[in-house]
Order: C-alpha cells, then structure tokens, then sequence
C-alpha cells in the first residue's frame, strides 16, 4: 500500500463565534481540487478530547484495509 497523507485542522473558537464552516480546499500534484469536509466538536475539553477520539476511530473504520 502506497504511504498515506491524513490531512486535518484544529481551531478553538468561542462556541457562540461561530456563524457556518464550510470545506476546506486541498489542491493535489495533478492540478485537481479536493475537498476535506471541516467538523465541529463542542462541549467541555473533557467532552471535545473524547468525541475527537470517537471521530477518529469512525473514520478510519470506513478504511478497513488500512
């Protein structure tokens, strides 16, 4: 299996800050766009460190073979 790139950002905002996330543009070696989708996570640090862990778990459980 070819070596893999986990693209990803991370901002804490004030909760009431934030007005819409869109998607975050990602411009590939061929000239061709992608698109990462941005999540939001709110609640305590407690609460965000463990929906996080949730999230990162989900994801890689749509890629089974990695």
């Amino acid at each position: 299996m070819a070596n893999l790139t986990l693209v990803y950002g991370m901002r804490l905002l004030p909760a009431d800050e934030i007005a819409a996330v869109g998607d975050a543009p990602v411009t590939l070696n061929n000239g061709n766009e992608a698109h990462v989708t941005m999540h939001v996570l709110e609640g305590s640090r407690e609460q965000i460190e463990a929906q996080l862990r949730m999230s990162i778990d989900a994801f890689f459980d749509f890629y089974p073979e990695i």
